[in-house]
């Protein structure tokens, strides 16, 4: 039977050689789609906490998401990572005594808490006849949590396992020297703890964040999908509605700075160098960001971009190279990062630093451009069709005080970019001689590579 259908196919190919050779190029796509914000109800209580509800698809599950905002960016210089250790503890359960994560499972959800830089969050899917009562479990988490003495040192001890295994990879050390070069004395500098500063945090300590950064003025309450209005917002009401006030939403502003310092972490004997290489940026707020993450698509950011085709596809001194325009509040990084084979490291850094001068000294073809508008208006309404899409870009707003107009109006916007502009942005703001360079690898053999690369003297750190 296998054997015929194999003959089939290849009769078809002899039959229709002509059609195969005629579609030699795809069909030309379509107008870009613009991305239109979901319909919403916006409920504001007097204890300044936020309700919101979206209505949308059609599948009967509800995604609730409670959004603080205050995370690792509240942090003092000795309290890394203690927002992580409260959203373990508050994952033990509340002191109303029911078993809170079985009671989510009985509606088809679990309980996720996670901490970021801006927020922490609280966040279940359930089937949508139970949105309301899981509202009143995650009130009852953020409200009452039981924050248990006896689980604080198996706690800890998990904590001090996951900082040595992630900081025993190359990536992790060079992500976090770049960013304490470039975020010195504030919170976006401070990636990492030390296995002391864990080991003294007491239950104490826990409960004094959760009373100095918790409240109703930093929380909100999405709900989207299918769900019942009025008894969800029931549910908030009288489960929130009289939560204590708490301190207003506030992020330390930081003072990026990038001064061309050159450091090699010594990684003897490592196959390959990491490498992290950037400087601060504009962030979001500013009128230039929609053309420069589009510049940042057509350099590095894409699997199609200059730099990737460069020095992966073309030279294949590395696999999975790539660049990011990373938003903080208030500002943003560009960096380039890369695994290169140890020998082309300084090689790898040079072709990096050709792609940039090439594009400050030439904009780029209309075709080229059009490829990467394309890819970001596609990607950037993928990423919203979903529940847990449409709250990430609802918060994004609300993190980095933006307008819906910024939503709404992203995709007209992306592919409004002219290729002088890309150029522009490229000369404004990726200048390689204010750039931060992180290595890690051998340096032994690295380091004069990267002398001879970049003109800055090099920093040794072991």
């Amino acid at each position: 039977m296998k054997t015929s259908i194999y003959i089939f196919i290849i009769a078809l190919f002899m039959v229709f050689p002509a059609n195969a050779q005629d579609k030699q190029t795809p069909p030309e796509g379509g107008e870009p789609k613009g991305f239109t914000l979901p319909e919403k109800e916006v409920v504001n209580y007097d204890n300044g906490l936020k309700l919101v509800l979206v209505p949308y698809g059609s599948i009967p599950k509800a995604t609730i998401n409670f959004t603080l905002k205050t995370g690792n960016i509240n942090e003092a210089e000795d309290e890394v990572w203690l927002a992580d250790l409260l959203a373990d503890l508050m994952e033990e359960g509340t002191t109303l005594g029911y078993p809170v994560k079985d009671t989510l499972a009985g509606m088809g959800g679990n309980l996720n808490i996670g901490v970021g830089t801006h927020t922490t969050t609280l966040n279940t899917n359930v089937l949508s006849e139970f949105a309301p009562e899981a509202v009143k479990v995650l009130s009852d988490v953020l409200v009452h949590p039981k924050l248990p003495e006896t689980e604080l040192e198996r706690l800890k001890k998990d904590m001090n396992r996951n900082i040595t295994v992630s900081l025993s990879r190359p990536g992790a050390q060079a992500r976090k020297e770049f960013f304490a070069e470039i975020y010195p004395n504030h919170p976006y500098g401070r990636l990492y703890p030390t296995t002391e500063m864990v080991n003294s945090y007491s239950l104490d300590n826990v409960k004094s964040f959760y009373d100095k950064n918790f409240g109703a003025q930093r929380t909100t309450v999405y709900v989207v999908g299918q769900f019942d209005s009025e008894a969800v917002k029931e549910a908030v009401q009288n489960k929130l509605s009289n939560w204590k006030k708490g301190p207003e939403a506030n992020y330390p502003t930081a003072n990026p700075q990038s001064k061309g310092v050159v450091k090699i972490i010594d990684r003897p004997g490592a196959p390959q160098s990491t490498i992290y290489y950037g400087l601060p940026v504009a962030d979001p707020s500013s009128e230039d960001y929609i053309a420069l993450d589009v510049t940042n698509s057509l350099l590095g950011g894409s699997f199609g971009s200059r730099i990737t085709s460069n020095i992966r596809e073309d030279k294949g001194y590395t696999y999975s190279p790539g660049s990011a325009l990373y938003t903080n509040y208030k500002t943003g990084l560009w960096f380039e990062n890369a695994d290169v084979t140890t020998e082309f490291t300084g090689s790898a850094l040079d072709e990096i630093k050709k792609e940039i001068v090439r594009l400050q000294n030439e904009a780029p073809g209309k075709e080229e451009l059009q490829g990467i508008q394309n890819y970001e208006s596609g990607i950037y309404v993928l990423q919203n069709s979903t529940p847990g899409g449409i709250i990430s870009q609802l918060n994004f707003l609300d993190v980095h005080d933006l307008p819906e107009s910024f939503l709404i109006n992203k995709v007209e916007k992306i592919n409004a970019v002219t290729p002088e502009q890309v150029q522009e942005m490229a000369k404004k703001y990726i200048q390689p001689e204010e750039m931060t360079l992180i290595v890690v690898g051998d340096k032994e053999k690295i380091k004069d590579q990267v002398t001879e690369t970049i003109d800055q003297p090099v920093e040794n750190k072991e």
